[in-house]
């Protein structure tokens, strides 16, 4: 997180139950009490924190500070809508710290909110294009939301500080490579082989940029071997499974995602991918409960609503499956497969006007917007501190 006013900097800590708040005594010293609330926060007792952070507010309830530091408390605890109210108004009392900005992007972005993050980073970016924490955040955000040139350019005036870190420049040659960046893919893909190690997480990252590119033996040859080195090394089994998907090797997919699941039972997209294996292989009793454990991690993934309502489509259930529609394109409302899935639907159901119109809607999306997604990539959503 960044640092707005007297405020200490460390990644997120668990859930902490909040602490009651006592009215401080008239004759309290806001200043003092919000150094106890800063030492507090420095050595992670939060509940404590917070305590004396709102009652520095009922003294003073203009301390931008308070507010600030209040902020990141409920982001320690993931307690994003708590964060979020408390930075804006920080944000709004000391406009001029681009600390606030950022940990308010922070919180977007530990929601995978990359678009209502975008803007928070890009205004840190104005301010301070010397910072690479803002800039490299920014840059994964336009390339989370495909924004393949902007996620390039961005992040280039960083390659020479960033150029021994593997995420960057899988990230960075990935961008280029999607945006028609020719040398800038060359550049960053060059210093990417240039740290051949042969550590776990260098195969992984030549493993990622493989995939992108649809070299799927290339990359399950390069995830294998991450994996005979460390079996438990993060997310290497979740690509493992994404590569055996897309060559229809749904046994083994399905074998890999619920490896990588008992490493990281708390990613939802392990669950999301199960609910797509066996959907395809025609196990709706499982599908649909992985693609209900995706949706309780993470209530905004849109293909597991949609996954739902192909089931439900399958099952003639059809009001159940409009209503997982809905939702799916209430959280993403550019997906074509929305439109395709809701007008096959309805042409089952009789419905042939409204589903003539859907799947004109679905066709009128731009065609390679519909299949030049990048690959699903929560490596990169680590904490980039």
């Amino acid at each position: 997180m960044a640092n707005p006013p007297r405020q200490t900097s460390s990644p997120p800590a668990g859930n902490e139950r909040s602490g009651t708040v006592t009215r401080p005594s008239p004759n309290a010293d806001p200043a003092k009490l919000f150094q106890h609330g800063q030492d507090a926060l420095t050595h992670g007792h939060l509940d404590e924190a917070e305590r004396d952070f709102r009652a520095v507010l009922q003294i003073d309830p203009q301390s931008g500070g308070a507010y600030a530091n209040l902020g990141v408390v409920y982001m320690r605890r993931k307690q994003w809508n708590k964060a979020l109210e408390a930075l804006q108004k920080a944000d709004h009392l000391l406009p001029q710290v681009a600390g606030i900005r950022l940990n308010i992007g922070l919180a977007y972005y530990r929601q995978n909110e990359f678009l209502q993050a975008i803007p928070q980073f890009e205004s840190v970016v104005r301010d301070q294009p010397d910072s690479l924490q803002a800039r490299y955040l920014l840059g994964q955000c336009y390339f989370f939301a495909e924004r393949w040139a902007d996620a390039a350019n961005t992040l280039e005036p960083a390659l020479a500080q960033e150029s021994g870190q593997l995420p960057y420049l899988y990230v960075l040659s990935n961008a280029a490579h999607r945006a028609g960046q020719k040398e800038l893919d060359d550049r960053a893909t060059t210093q990417l082989i240039k740290l051949s190690d042969g550590s776990p997480a260098y195969h992984l990252f030549v493993g990622k940029s493989y995939l992108n590119s649809e070299q799927y033996d290339a990359a399950l040859k390069e995830f294998q071997t991450a994996a005979d080195a460390d079996p438990k090394l993060p997310f290497v089994h979740f690509n493992l499974g994404y590569a055996y998907l897309k060559l229809q090797d749904f046994a083994r997919a399905r074998d890999e995602f619920l490896k990588d699941a008992a490493v990281e039972p708390d990613l939802a997209l392990n669950y999301d991918e199960l609910g797509e294996v066996y959907r395809l292989m025609q196990d709706d009793k499982n599908a649909e409960k992985s693609y209900r454990e995706a949706l309780r991690l993470d209530p905004r993934l849109a293909n597991s609503h949609l996954g739902l309502a192909k089931i439900y489509q399958h099952q003639e259930k059809y009001a159940a499956a409009l209503v997982e529609i809905d939702t799916a394109e209430k959280v993403d409302p550019e997906r074509s497969d929305v439109h395709y899935v809701r007008g096959r639907v309805l042409l089952q159901m009789g419905r042939k006007a409204e589903a003539k119109k859907e799947m004109e809607a679905a066709l009128h999306i731009n065609r390679a917007q519909m299949n030049a997604g990048a690959v699903p990539a929560p490596e990169l959503l680590q904490d980039p501190q």
